[in-house]
């Protein structure tokens, strides 16, 4: 037997448990947009004011209704994800308010979320981090409990950059393109049901 027919026998046998990979992202993805839906509900004037506000925000039109829209689209969203019910239909507006997120709010601050000088993603922002970074860190280790600071984890430096929102981006596109996955959604049970009759 030829490696190539291993191989293509094993691929075969794999695709049986090929609804792991959906249901990992789902699972991934809920509590992320979850949160930040959370976030957006319990914090919705500031975040009103935040969108509509062309001055210091994002000067968004119809404020209430776009900050309405963002939140429900993860606090719902977020749950339909984890139980794989509309999975594609939900990727939708998801994919959309992680666009709006990456270029309306990230775009300006380059690729990287956490600034990271020694990678060759690093801008000019990212490379200005490094050196006040390096100065907060003395500052803590001579004035402050630097130990105990830092025992829960390093310091950084938020660039804030679209590495975040592109990446669920993606994996919203992996979801919508191929659905919630085969035996772990619900989506799966309904069409199954729907082909039998």
């Amino acid at each position: 037997m030829s490696i190539s027919t291993i191989y293509f026998k094993l691929v075969a046998k794999l695709s049986q448990l090929d609804g792991l990979a959906p249901l990992a992202i789902r699972i991934y993805l809920a509590p992320v947009l979850l949160q930040a839906g959370y976030n957006k509900l319990t914090n919705f004037e500031d975040i009103v004011a935040w969108f509509g506000n062309s001055e210091w925000g994002l000067g968004l039109p119809f404020p209430e209704v776009m900050a309405a829209l963002a939140t429900g689209t993860e606090l719902f969203g977020a749950i339909l994800l984890l139980l794989g019910l509309a999975t594609r239909l939900v990727a939708i507006p998801m994919m959309i308010t992680m666009l709006v997120a990456a270029f309306a709010v990230h775009w300006p601050n380059g690729w990287l979320a956490i600034a990271d000088n020694s990678s060759w993603l690093a801008n000019e922002r990212v490379s200005e981090a490094a050196e006040k970074l390096a100065t907060a860190k003395q500052i803590l280790a001579q004035y402050g409990n630097y130990d105990w600071l830092t025992s829960s984890g390093n310091f950084v430096i938020l660039n804030n950059g679209i590495e975040f929102s592109i990446t669920y981006f993606v994996m919203l596109l992996v979801l919508f393109m191929y659905g919630g996955g085969r035996y772990f959604s619900i989506d799966y049970w309904i069409a199954r049901k729907h082909i039998k009759s």
